[in-house]
Formats: structure tokens, C-alpha cells, sequence
């Protein structure tokens, strides 16, 4: 497997690693200059990288994920030997939607092998507010240009769009939900949403509050599911403090391996 991925921030710092976790039709290009504003600002050092299937990493196979299994394969496989192969240690996570998703599962699975996470715009749930927003995304995708703007992003633009509605509308999948998971989060986390995210209500959060009561909560008024679009002064710098005032200082710098 080969996965596109790219530095950003300072090559040294006093912090641990911040790695990105994009959305389910995100990729690196599409954070745009996000993350190098966010680590430049605060002088970290960052990951970013386009997942399985996305940009200009390996195509996934068109088979839809089922809702017991769903993301299993990143959290457990994908990002442990991306770390691994790497030589990142400990880092922060910093994930938006479904990326925001696979942060948690992370923090909950490998509660010793992160300093934190920063978790936006995630589900722990399907409500019906997450049903209507992929609705009117694929009616997008079929009526209008939106389907050659991602194609722009991608490799293999129709089959990670067809992945993404086959498996959130699938009926089977109005199951899906990790809220027993999440009790072994014992890292610092915040986990932020906009106010009108249309992808879901604000319960999604109180979720995760529910079963991590350490857990920081931060809603952004006047935003809505793209929080480092719409709001991304405030979150560079409310995430930016969370995770220096959670880090331990300690020395690190990009590993000089580059072969993935």
C-alpha cells in the first residue's frame, strides 16, 4: 500500500508530532493550508496524510464496510504501522467527521500510545440529521459539478463517494454506534462542533462527554461541519493551547525516514 502523506510546521519542536486525520472525502489537498497555519502558529510539527483510497494514496476496493467493522482496518492496522514506519511516538491526533471518529476509536484502543487528541465534528451515532446531510450531498454529487470538484482531490473519485453513501445509508448501518468503546479514553481530548454542523446535532458530542467525562467540549457558534473553513482562527488557537497546555515538553523532530 502506498499512502501520499507530507511534513508541516517546524522540523523541531518542543512538542510531540501532531498527525491529521481528514474527513471521509478529505485528503491533503483538500485541508488546503490548514495544517501548516495551525503548526506554524504554534511551532509544532505535523503529519498529514490522505487515508486509505483517498487522493493519491492506493484506491480502496469497492466494497462497502460493515457497520461492526467500520474503520476497524485504519485504527488498528493502517495508522499503527504508519506510526511505526515513521518513527512517530506518542503523537496528538487531530481528526475532523470521520477522521474526528477514528481519533476516539485511537484514543479508546491505544490509550498509552498518544499524548491526546483534538476531536472535530465526529459521529458516536447515526441520527437523522446524519442521514439528511448525505442525502442532499449525493444529490449534489448527481445534479450539479460537485462530482468533478472532488475528482480533483482523487485518484478514484467514484468509488470513495460510493463507499461513503453505501455504507451511511445503508439501513443496516442506522446501528452503527461507539459509544461502548469510548470508555478507554484516559487521554486529555477536546472534541469540537459547530453549531450548525449539517451532519449532525450537537448530541454527538454530549455522547462522548456521557462516557469521558474528562472530555473538553467546545461548540462553535455561527459554524458548521467545516470548523477549520469557517472558523479557523478560533480553532487554531483553542486547539492549539488544549494541546500545549496537555503536553509534557520534550524535544522531537521529523524522523528522517521518508519511505512509505
Amino acid at each position: 500500500m502506498h499512502l501520499e502523506y507530507k511534513w508541516v510546521g517546524v522540523p523541531q519542536s518542543d512538542h510531540p508530532v501532531v498527525v491529521f486525520l481528514h474527513e471521509a472525502l478529505g485528503s491533503i489537498a483538500l485541508w488546503k493550508d490548514f495544517p501548516e497555519r495551525f503548526c506554524n502558529h504554534h511551532g509544532l510539527s505535523g503529519l498529514v496524510f490522505s487515508r486509505y483510497g483517498y487522493g493519491r494514496s492506493t484506491p480502496r476496493p469497492a466494497i462497502a464496510q460493515k457497520p461492526q467493522s467500520y474503520l476497524n482496518e485504519e485504527v488498528h492496522e493502517l495508522m499503527p504501522a504508519l506510526f511505526a514506519e515513521l518513527g512517530i511516538r506518542k503523537p496528538w491526533l487531530f481528526g475532523h467527521s470521520e477522521g474526528g471518529i477514528a481519533s476516539l476509536l485511537y484514543a479508546a484502543a491505544y490509550p498509552d500510545s498518544i499524548c491526546g487528541a483534538i476531536s472535530i465534528a465526529p459521529h458516536t451515532f447515526i441520527d437523522d440529521l446524519t442521514i439528511k446531510g448525505i442525502e442532499e450531498t449525493r444529490a449534489l454529487y448527481d445534479s450539479t459539478d460537485f462530482r468533478q470538484k472532488i475528482g480533483y482531490y482523487h485518484d478514484d473519485p467514484e468509488t470513495i463517494f460510493s463507499l461513503w453513501v453505501g455504507t451511511w445509508l445503508n439501513p443496516e448501518f442506522r446501528s452503527w454506534n461507539i459509544e461502548n468503546r469510548l470508555g478507554g479514553i484516559t487521554s486529555p481530548i477536546l472534541v469540537l462542533q459547530g453549531e450548525h454542523d449539517e451532519y449532525g446535532t450537537l448530541e454527538q458530542i454530549y455522547r462522548v462527554k456521557k462516557h469521558v467525562p474528562h472530555a473538553q467540549l467546545l461548540v462553535l457558534p455561527e459554524c458548521g461541519h467545516f470548523p477549520h473553513r469557517d472558523k479557523a482562527e478560533e480553532l487554531i488557537s483553542r486547539a492549539g493551547q488544549f494541546i500545549k497546555a496537555h503536553s509534557t515538553s520534550q524535544h522531537s523532530r521529523r524522523p528522517e525516514h521518508h519511505v512509505c
